[in-house]
């Protein structure tokens, strides 16, 4: 566990970020080349744990890939091309592995067992061994199969009809994974749109899937053809750099190829209402996935109301937002957003506990968190709790307090971001 030493009081920051690949894309980059036919090429690729972990499940199910700085050489055999792993498959801190890894596996007519973390070993996962059972998978583990280890037993899938009961972009793409290898048509209906990154990934590799509204529909047994893809920044990773350049004095800030996909820009719409200097400047229209530049100003900010369906557009950045807000002047409510204690930690509770120590004036909801502002930071003891969104939120806090600030299980961050301080600390003036 390593404790590190934060920067602190820091008056400018200033300068060129370009952000590390998607996480979320990364990911399905490596699925998706693994279970297409031919080679896939892949650049930007974010080297962080989780995304190398997805690499080794894989290349443990018999897919060749070769890694050579930010770029993924993927040699798929399609579907049929996965062989029965020898061990077991570790995906390490990733929910994201975890998850979508079973729709793929629920397909397959050969035995599998996935485990990961202490942290994965908290995190709910009836929600997806629940509708790929009722598809024909056989899934089991701790707790009827709530809880890793989960091991599988993969075979001819049934097409479903299933709605979610919460919006849940990882439960979705399981779904769909499944519903690729399956019988007939499957239908997935969604409360409120999640992130889309599952769905444009099959079409770029030849595959057919439809959405009307909240409705997407999937047909088995297609065969999808190797891509080259290239993966934008991730604005999740952007959150952190945007929201440090609206809170820190005489700031200036460009970020290069982020990702503007309209199902992950929530971040941006809130910055904008709570009256970020923000601007949008060189949006690519790439049919596969937008991206551009952002320009973030030091920012006079108010407080604003964020809920519905818009938190499933921020859900991973309401760690940062509750740090914007905390410098906003007036009240910031967040609301609706039960997903968060089901994350790598009970994010709720941490970030009011973490951000409490450093002075914040911040309280837990139970389904969100009130922040008031404009609150002076001093410092303290704080830590990530091994979530990497925790540890760089309080490492962008500390840039505001006033004495030192030691952080805790630092490590976490390489989860998503394993040049985090470089980066910052470039921009330091």
């Amino acid at each position: 566990m390593e404790t590190l030493k934060l920067k602190t009081n820091i008056n400018r920051l200033v300068g060129e970020v370009t952000i590390p690949g998607d996480k979320s894309i990364s990911h399905r980059s490596v699925m998706f080349g693994s279970i297409a036919h031919g080679e896939t090429r892949v650049t930007n690729f974010l080297p962080g744990d989780d995304c190398l972990s997805t690499i080794s499940c894989f290349r443990k199910l018999g897919v060749t890939i070769e890694e050579s700085n930010d770029e993924l050489r993927i040699y798929g055999n399609g579907f049929e091309g996965l062989t029965e792993p020898s061990e077991v498959l570790d995906v390490g801190n990733s929910g994201t592995t975890i998850r979508l890894l079973m729709g793929i596996l629920s397909g397959r007519p050969f035995f599998s067992s996935l485990v990961g973390d202490a942290s994965i070993g908290k995190r709910p996962m009836t929600r997806v061994t629940g509708p790929l059972t009722q598809m024909g998978a056989k899934l089991d583990g701790r707790k009827s199969g709530d809880f890793t280890p989960i091991s599988i037993r993969g075979g001819q899938l049934q097409p479903i009809q299933y709605e979610l009961p919460v919006a849940s972009a990882q439960v979705k793409s399981a779904i769909i994974l499944a519903g690729l290898q399956a019988d007939g048509v499957s239908t997935i209906i969604e409360p409120a749109e999640t992130r889309d990154h599952t769905e444009r990934m099959i079409r770029q590799f030849g595959g057919e899937i439809t959405k009307d509204n909240h409705t997407i529909q999937v047909k088995g047994g297609q065969k999808l053809t190797a891509s080259t893809i290239h993966v934008p920044g991730d604005i999740s990773s952007a959150a952190f750099f945007l929201v440090a350049g609206a809170i820190i004095p005489e700031s200036e800030i460009t970020l290069k190829n982020v990702g503007l996909n309209p199902t992950r820009t929530g971040i941006i719409e809130v910055m904008q209402k709570m009256g970020a200097d923000l601007e949008i400047v060189q949006a690519a229209t790439d049919d596969f996935e937008p991206a551009g530049d952002l320009i973030i100003k030091t920012s006079n900010l108010k407080g604003t109301v964020i809920e519905g369906s818009l938190i499933p557009r921020l859900i991973d950045e309401i760690p940062i937002i509750a740090l914007l807000a905390t410098q906003a002047e007036g009240t910031t409510i967040i609301k609706d957003a039960e997903e968060l204690k089901v994350k790598e930690t009970n994010r709720i509770d941490t970030v009011v506990q973490e951000l409490g120590k450093l002075g914040a004036v911040i309280e837990a909801t139970e389904d969100g968190m009130i922040i008031q502002g404009k609150s002076k930071l001093t410092g303290g003891k704080v830590s990530s709790h091994g979530d990497h969104r925790i540890g760089m939120m309080l490492a962008i806090a500390a840039l505001l307090c006033e004495d030192a600030v030691d952080l805790q299980q630092s490590e976490a961050i390489s989860v998503s971001y394993p040049n985090f301080f470089t980066h910052l600390n470039s921009l330091i003036r």
